[in-house]
């Protein structure tokens, strides 16, 4: 249990009687910086957590930087819970606070992996905290009322936070059996017919697959978890997200979309698969530099935009500059017939020669190690995901024999 016990001593021990009723021990850890509680024993005091957040306590108290204060001590109080983790001494952690508190907890709770129980308490559980969750697996509770002492609300919603993280502390999180490995695949709505071919392949294999919406979310989610190891594979289908980095669109992974397999040296195949698209939200929320381009409502609140040449040597340039620097077997699979959905002959966006653009200038300008392959296929046929998951077993078996000498 974490949290700034020197303003919000008397519900933090409210919140560990739960606990403890819950048959479940306590280790405490004050992140306050003005003071700590004796209404209950702390095991972890706020001199030790901004120790390790790189400052004094006494340096915190002097500065009167509210802002810096609760930087060093989510710093610290993550160095602490992480370790206390990796030693097995936790099972589960629960913060609980307003905005400093609420940014401690989350900043405490980024290290520890997928599955490990996470609750926060916060006055914030309703708002936006995109970046302080990240693509992490912390549970929100809404305090509802302010924590700021006990009331007939505030009790209730500590009573079921404390036997919520019991609950999850007492889950035997079992590991599945895996013959082969776990990949990891892209998609969108343009290229659903091909990711889910692959993925009834892979299955076939005894592979287990994770699919990732690419619109932003899904791909940093996808790269946070291949940094973490849990992948053996990448079968990035769709890696238009990257066309909304660039162009500003509302799916944008930022600029370290395609970055983790090669940092990590993942195996992968890569699909440009609808970089012939940038995703905005309702028609009249296009920026006005491209009101004069070639716009399609593929629902009422999203509205697509149809790259042009230029954009797709930029893209080329983009996905190659992060490509090049793979020591691992990479494919590029290029669909001549088509990008996506509507990529396709007939299709709103068929535009052969933007097509190949991109596809010359990704030719140009990948390194020869980076095997480049052309089909004259569309990327939902069927040929096209039968080679794309062949690619990727090849690229895997290559990576294993090079790793066993």
């Amino acid at each position: 249990m974490l949290g700034c016990f020197d303003t919000k001593e008397e519900n933090f021990n409210f919140l560990r009687q739960c606990i403890v009723s819950n048959g479940d021990n306590v280790i405490a850890m004050n992140t306050g910086v003005m003071g700590s509680t004796s209404f209950f024993p702390v095991d972890f005091e706020s001199d030790l957590v901004a120790m390790e957040g790189g400052q004094t306590i006494e340096a915190l108290r002097q500065m009167g930087d509210r802002g810096f204060a609760v930087e060093v001590m989510g710093r610290g109080a993550r160095k602490m819970v992480t370790k206390l983790m990796t030693q097995g001494k936790i099972k589960a952690v629960i913060g609980m606070g307003g905005g400093g508190g609420t940014y401690i907890a989350l900043a405490a709770m980024q290290e520890l992996p997928l599955g490990f129980p996470k609750l926060c308490i916060s006055t914030l559980a309703a708002k936006d905290v995109t970046r302080q969750v990240g693509m992490k697996d912390i549970l929100l509770m809404p305090s509802v009322v302010d924590v700021a002492g006990l009331n007939s609300i505030s009790r209730p919603i500590m009573r079921n936070a404390a036997a919520a993280v019991c609950g999850m502390g007492r889950v035997n999180l079992e590991v599945d059996d895996k013959n082969f490995g776990t990949i990891a695949i892209s998609m969108f709505g343009n290229t659903t017919a091909c990711v889910d071919q692959c993925t009834k392949s892979l299955e076939a294999k005894g592979y287990e697959v994770m699919a990732f919406h690419a619109n932003g979310l899904g791909g940093n989610a996808m790269e946070t978890l291949i940094r973490e190891g849990c992948f053996d594979g990448v079968l990035d289908i769709t890696t238009t997200e990257l066309a909304d980095e660039l162009c500003g669109g509302i799916c944008s992974a930022g600029p370290g979309r395609l970055s983790a397999a090669v940092e990590m040296g993942i195996p992968q195949v890569v699909v440009p698969g609808c970089l012939d698209m940038v995703n905005f939200a309702h028609l009249d929320t296009v920026p006005g530099q491209y009101k004069a381009r070639q716009l399609y409502s593929w629902a009422p609140d999203v509205t697509l935009m149809r790259t042009d040449g230029q954009e797709n040597i930029q893209l080329a340039k983009m996905i190659a500059e992060k490509l090049n620097f793979s020591v691992v077997p990479v494919t590029v699979l290029l669909p001549l017939k088509g990008l996506s959905q509507i990529d396709s002959e007939g299709g709103i966006f068929y535009q052969p020669k933007i097509n190949r653009v991109l596809f010359d200038s990704l030719k140009q300008q990948l390194k020869d190690h980076v095997k480049v392959v052309e089909m004259d296929a569309h990327i939902n046929e069927t040929l096209f995901s039968e080679s794309a998951v062949d690619s990727l077993l090849e690229n895997i078996e290559k990576h294993k024999s090079k790793s066993v000498k």
